[in-house]
């Protein structure tokens, strides 16, 4: 099962009471305070996990808490620090406050760590408030509470190229095509229910595709799918625009065209002004070669690169993973590639 989106409910440990104690001990007459400290309450760490590609694993498990520092006792003896605890999450979460909206923090590479709610801080026991004038004292301090935060996970898939385009215009078949991704591929609108990724290669470099399921005219009011997919395609940088060209479609591919990028306008404008590339699909069922070339000539007027192509024969396949590869490259330098690890030359 995939899920994107979770509110969970995280508390830090809260810390440990100060101890009032006195020294009674024989043969010493001036034993004095002995309170010890309150240990530290835990603190909650989000960790970014391989291991870990969808947050499911909080969709039954909504409340996180870590342990409580416990009391100082007599003797000067401080308390033991409350149990910190780690929650695991997917790369490419991002943690809001879901009470305020904020970003918290964003987890855009594996291993990166975060302390979501920090623990308490220990009271102090009554030694602390001795003075020359002031040698009995019984003042001690209670511990303070944890932090404790309603969040929101979000999670935005890692990919470098993102497929988009009406339903059924052919994004599985051609990310089953370039990658060792086996999403669900059916001649029936909404086969893709769920994002899908694959890792492609072309040459030496290797470059992320996501698969997101299609949209329709009004995904923004919420028709089909909606748009609750589109975040996972906002960090990658380059769009590959799928528009299917057969007469089998019963549409025209340049409304088709006009219509995706309408709602991606609606979702962000930045979404729609990334750099893009259009591609007309299904060819080996394409018998109109006007549908083909009316989509070319707008291609040539937005500036857009435009490739025709058939995923189940492999016409012009292998030309436009490289020219994916060479734009993503293009947007990304070498240094960022090793900084992020998502791509990679061989």
């Amino acid at each position: 099962m995939f899920i994107d989106e979770v509110r969970i409910l995280v508390k830090a440990g809260d810390g440990g009471n100060g101890c009032m104690a006195f020294r009674r001990e024989k043969f010493v007459p001036r034993g004095g305070p002995s309170g010890g400290d309150g240990g530290r309450g835990g603190n909650v760490t989000m960790v970014s996990s391989p291991h870990h590609n969808t947050l499911l694993h909080f969709r039954f498990n909504p409340e996180h808490r870590a342990g409580r520092g416990r009391h100082g006792e007599g003797s000067n003896r401080t308390g033991r620090d409350g149990a910190d605890i780690e929650l695991e999450v997917p790369p490419g979460t991002v943690v809001y406050d879901d009470e305020t909206g904020e970003v918290l923090h964003d987890f855009s590479t594996s291993g990166d760590r975060f302390v979501v709610a920090r623990g308490g801080r220990g009271g102090r026991g009554n030694q602390h408030f001795a003075t020359p004038t002031h040698q009995a004292p019984t003042e001690h301090e209670p511990g303070k509470p944890g932090e404790e935060k309603h969040l929101r996970l979000e999670l935005k898939l890692l990919a470098d190229v993102g497929l988009v385009g009406f339903p059924n215009a052919g994004k599985s078949t051609l990310i089953s095509r370039i990658s060792a991704a086996r999403p669900k591929i059916a001649d029936y609108p909404f086969t893709t229910l769920t994002p899908n990724l694959g890792v492609a290669s072309s040459g030496d470099k290797t470059f992320v595709v996501a698969d997101i399921p299609g949209l329709i005219e009004g995904a923004h009011e919420g028709h089909g799918l909606g748009i609750q997919f589109l975040r996972h395609v906002e960090r990658t940088r380059l769009l590959a625009h799928l528009v299917d060209v057969s007469e089998m479609s019963g549409r025209d591919p340049v409304e088709d065209y006009e219509v995706v990028m309408g709602e991606l306008e609606s979702f962000s404008p930045a979404m729609a002004a990334k750099p893009m590339i259009l591609v007309a699909t299904k060819m080996d069922a394409a018998q109109d070669p006007e549908r083909v070339e009316r989509l070319r000539a707008l291609a040539a007027g937005k500036g857009l690169k435009f490739f025709a192509i058939s995923s189940v024969t492999g016409e012009n396949v292998d030309a436009l993973k490289h020219a994916m590869a060479e734009a993503v490259f293009t947007h990304v330098s070498e240094d960022e590639a090793d900084k992020t690890g998502r791509v990679s030359e061989q």
